[in-house]
């Protein structure tokens, strides 16, 4: 059909999610989605002006990518930088710590996406009015959900301050370790609520359980899509969110690669630049870029592992995978769920390092032989998060490369987009339900858009030159590749 013929609907700014994007829908007269594409607008530099930079201020600088996950960048900058200094392996003292923040850093950020976010359309509908369909709503109709989910929050905040200096952008983790302990009366200080937070946990996932069960058979295929998925596991085949081999699997469940050193991640994945997002799109090398795509974050990690090591956690993880017969769970808003798995097994962790007395002695820093390159790789809320780093002769930063879990999932939430318009749009009156009903398609991966960053000089250009009146007089494109042309 004529591309003249088509209609857009456009998407924008798209809600409840961190960063800017936007979706846009091509229509035919009937209705029928014939394009459906999620668009990140916003440019992120970082992979190019941290260059010239030293290599020690990383840890800190990368923490700008983002208010909601500066811990994830700073761990992952902070184990590139290990490398770097020629350490291997941190003391287990650091890399306690280090832990205890991250488990601090992924509970608050869970609490915040389900809570905050999700929630009004989990519990309301998606056809819930604007004005109710949000935390305002939430806080009138189920205060003690809410009160629950801030309270969640601020205590992976207070883990954070505890082991960082401060709640947003801290220094705690440095090359070759961290630079302070956990005192006995900070250990006492979070041990207080401890207990409450694990139960709380433990009613996120019943919540978060009773709300997939409710409407079955919808929320199994709403948006739903087979694909890949990707994640770190530990060396046994165990859940694992700072520290593992790359493990990923097809959609059937059957292995494509397992314990690969997340070093060598440049011959496993590559990435592909459109030129319609400021976004790329990893793929998994052998498969290809049409067949390659997978997805990451709470969803893969529950599938992925063979087992979670908190008996919590692992109840709850034997139960989510009950929904498909202990098949791989393909569900895009089962992402909700296995999230919550993920929270109570944060708060599990938390209380068991708050207990080791290893985490208040000095042993801290480790020094090594200064090295080239360094490659630091995380389970970030949102999933795996590389960051690799190449040093001159100054120990100045001369190459970056950053895939940040929002870029893994960038493949598998157009998808999603495109199952769930395919479904909504099936000649009826276009009205905001619908157009929510695709939003939530996309906050089911808690994308965080604006640490979605894009090498300077691949990225897609477009600049039009309009008169006063608003008519367009000339058109040009700078295409991924570096190529321009004029467009009437």
């Amino acid at each position: 059909m004529a591309s003249e013929k088509l209609k857009k609907v456009t998407i924008e700014p798209l809600t409840r999610v961190e960063g800017h994007g936007k979706v846009t829908l091509l229509l035919d007269p009937e209705n029928q989605i014939k394009q459906a594409r999620l668009h990140i607008v916003e440019f992120r530099g970082f992979e190019k002006f941290i260059q010239g930079r030293p290599y020690w201020e990383l840890p800190v600088v990368v923490q700008r990518l983002c208010g909601i996950c500066p811990v994830s960048h700073h761990i992952a900058a902070a184990k590139a930088c290990d490398q770097i200094v020629g350490v291997n392996e941190i003391t287990p003292t650091a890399e306690k710590i280090r832990r205890l923040m991250h488990y601090g850093q992924t509970l608050q950020s869970h609490a915040l996406h389900f809570f905050y976010l999700s929630a009004p359309d989990l519990l309301f509908g998606y056809d819930d009015s604007i004005r109710h369909r949000n935390i305002v709503g939430m806080i009138a109709d189920r205060p003690e959900i809410v009160k629950q989910g801030i309270l969640l929050r601020k205590f992976g905040q207070e883990v954070i301050r505890v082991t960082c200096g401060k709640r947003i952008h801290g220094t705690g983790a440095i090359p070759g370790g961290v630079n302070n302990n956990v005192s006995q009366e900070q250990r006492n200080y979070l041990l207080t609520d401890i207990d409450n937070i694990i139960n709380w946990g433990q009613e996120a996932v019943y919540l978060a359980k009773e709300l997939f069960m409710t409407d079955l058979e919808h929320n199994k295929t709403f948006a739903c899509i087979d694909t890949n998925m990707f994640a770190l596991t530990r060396s046994d085949g165990a859940f694992d969110l700072y520290h593992g081999g790359l493990r990923a699997k097809h959609a059937d469940g059957t292995i494509i690669f397992d314990k690969v050193d997340y070093t060598e991640y440049e011959n496993y994945i590559k990435e592909e630049v459109k030129p319609w997002s400021y976004m790329k799109f990893p793929f998994i090398t052998s498969l290809g870029r049409k067949s390659g795509s997978y997805r990451v974050g709470p969803l893969a990690r529950i599938n992925i592992c063979d087992y979670i090591d908190t008996p919590l956690a692992e109840s709850a993880r034997k139960d989510f995978i009950q929904i498909s017969d202990g098949e791989m769970v393909q569900s895009t808003l089962a992402y909700h769920w296995a999230r919550m798995i993920e929270l109570l097994h944060c708060a599990e962790k938390i209380k068991q390092l708050l207990h080791d007395s290893e985490i208040g002695k000095n042993d801290l820093q480790v020094k090594g032989t200064m090295q080239e390159s360094g490659i630091g790789v995380i389970e970030a809320p949102r999933g795996t998060l590389f960051h690799h780093y190449e040093i001159d002769e100054n120990s100045l930063v001369s190459k970056c490369n950053l895939i940040v879990a929002t870029t893994n999932n960038n493949a598998a939430m157009n998808n999603s987009v495109r199952k769930a318009a395919s479904d909504i749009f099936d000649g009826r009156k276009l009205s905001e339900p619908m157009l929510n009903a695709i939003e939530v398609a996309i906050r089911a991966y808690d994308p965080c858009l604006s640490c979605a960053t894009h090498a300077l000089g691949k990225m897609p250009l477009e600049v039009k030159l309009v008169d006063n009146d608003g008519n367009l007089q000339d058109r040009l494109i700078k295409n991924s590749d570096r190529s321009c042309q004029r467009q009437p």
